[in-house]
């Protein structure tokens, strides 16, 4: 039998190690690794159009503005109008011998009628219920916000005037002006959507025109269960809170929903109590039948007749309101509307710009001060723990969801420091595997909030109770 073969010993290598040498030169660095290409912005395509297209547009726009009698169009219906520009536009497309498509004739019918008579290249963006808000950064850029995330689009206008000519015909419909003289304007458009122009000098980039849509179907306190912004018994939580008529603040950022939520909670005044709004640009939608709405007005060309936030809500006291609802308090106005919290008008409502509810207290303070009241510290805060009940906070999450956080009470003072008590508290868990936010609305183990015995008053003190018992500790 074969032996078998022996193992054999490891062998040094023959080659001698690279020997370092004072004075030579260094082997150069390895190359850095390269950086990632950067992020190129999406643009969502809403309308299908070429560039040539566009000329085209430009072109019969400027033959027919050279054609029609805008004076007599001005007397004519928005049908007729419509009517007699889409003969014209017809007339001069044949004249021109333009080669088109069905689709497209029909497509560059619709937006010269919308230029002429209409908003424009935001007529589609209007249109659509899915969109919260509209940003114009001059005429070649358009973003818009659709569940809660921001998108460019192709959306263009045909110049910076034509844009300036849309923002004009916004605003004067409130009857205000938006120039060189009065850059800056709050308006609404006739379905209450929040609207703010700026417009050079102040806008560099040309004029930028920021439009805040409300959906066309007016939202309940149902449908925020149904987003998840808030859970069952917290709804039932704020619908007791709404029915006993305590005195509600809601606090939230830009964009978190506090007019929605607003809305939301007007929807449990009964049909007989009489409701006085205030507001910068009417948008509240009210189902109520006995309401009357105010609206601010801005000073005149000459610098007069301007009617600020203070006046209405200090004439709304002599108009007999049972409750007062304040669009947004941002200025001395907060003094008056705590007066009338504390006179007798249970169930008045406002909502502020904080991040938390301690903050929004702490905000209408400084109001206050900034108003030129000289009250001591210690008043204004007794005035706050006497007039506001709730404070219900909202906030938009990372995800663009928008979350009720927190339905806090104000409890009173202690020593100089206004003391709260969370009834109710949204707490995130994480994310699932799309990167929404996972969260659950938990109670913090209240028994008996400071509200029951107002509760008690309206017959309310067994759902609260129930809904107490559901939110858990």
């Amino acid at each position: 039998m074969p032996a078998a073969p022996r193992p054999q010993a490891a062998v040094k290598s023959s080659v001698p190690e690279p020997v370092a040498v004072k004075g030579a030169p260094k082997a150069p660095p390895p190359p850095a690794p390269a950086a990632p290409p950067p992020k190129q912005e999406k643009v969502r395509q809403v309308l299908q159009q070429s560039e040539q297209y566009y000329a085209t547009k430009t072109t019969i726009f400027n033959a027919l503005i050279d054609t029609i009698d805008l004076s007599q169009l001005a007397q004519l219906d928005s049908d007729s109008a419509r009517e007699e520009i889409r003969d014209i536009v017809v007339e001069i497309i044949s004249i021109k011998n333009v080669v088109m498509s069905l689709s497209e004739q029909e497509q560059l019918l619709d937006d010269i009628c919308n230029d002429v008579l209409g908003y424009g290249p935001l007529e589609p963006l209007l249109a659509r219920d899915d969109i919260a808000d509209i940003m114009v950064n001059g005429a070649d850029t358009t973003y818009i916000e659709v569940n809660g995330k921001i998108e460019r689009t192709n959306i263009r206008f045909r110049d910076n005037a034509q844009l300036m000519n849309i923002c004009q015909r916004i605003v004067s419909q409130v009857g205000r002006r938006v120039d060189d003289s009065s850059p800056i304007c709050d308006a609404r458009l006739l379905d209450g959507s929040r609207v703010n122009v700026i417009a050079p000098p102040l806008a560099i980039d040309g004029p930028t025109l920021t439009i805040r849509k409300f959906k066309k179907d007016k939202l309940r306190l149902q449908d925020l269960v149904n987003f998840g912004s808030i859970s069952e018994p917290g709804a039932e939580l704020l619908r007791i809170i709404g029915h006993s008529r305590c005195n509600i603040l809601i606090s939230g950022g830009t964009g978190s929903g506090k007019t929605t939520l607003l809305n939301c909670l007007t929807g449990f005044i009964e049909p007989g109590e009489r409701v006085i709004t205030c507001e910068d640009s009417a948008e509240l939608q009210l189902q109520q039948p006995h309401v009357v709405r105010l609206e601010t007005r801005p000073p005149n060309i000459e610098g007069s007749g301007e009617i600020t936030m203070r006046d209405l809500v200090k004439n709304c006291l002599r108009m007999r309101p049972e409750r007062i609802i304040v669009g947004e308090v941002r200025g001395p106005e907060a003094f008056d509307l705590l007066q009338a919290m504390n006179t007798g008008h249970d169930g008045s409502m406002g909502t502020l710009h904080a991040n938390s509810p301690r903050e929004a207290l702490s905000r209408i303070e400084s109001m206050i001060t900034m108003g030129g009241f000289s009250l001591p510290a210690k008043t204004i805060r007794e005035m706050i723990v006497g007039s506001i009940d709730v404070v219900v906070q909202a906030s938009r999450l990372r995800d663009g969801s928008r979350r009720i956080m927190n339905i806090t009470e104000v409890l009173g003072l202690e020593g100089d420091t206004i003391v709260l008590q969370d009834v109710l508290k949204y707490e995130i868990e994480g994310e699932d595997e799309n990167g929404r936010v996972v969260g659950k609305h938990r109670g913090t183990g209240i028994g008996r909030p400071r509200f029951w015995d107002r509760a008690s008053y309206y017959n309310l003190e067994r759902e609260l109770a129930l809904a107490l018992d559901e939110l858990g500790g």
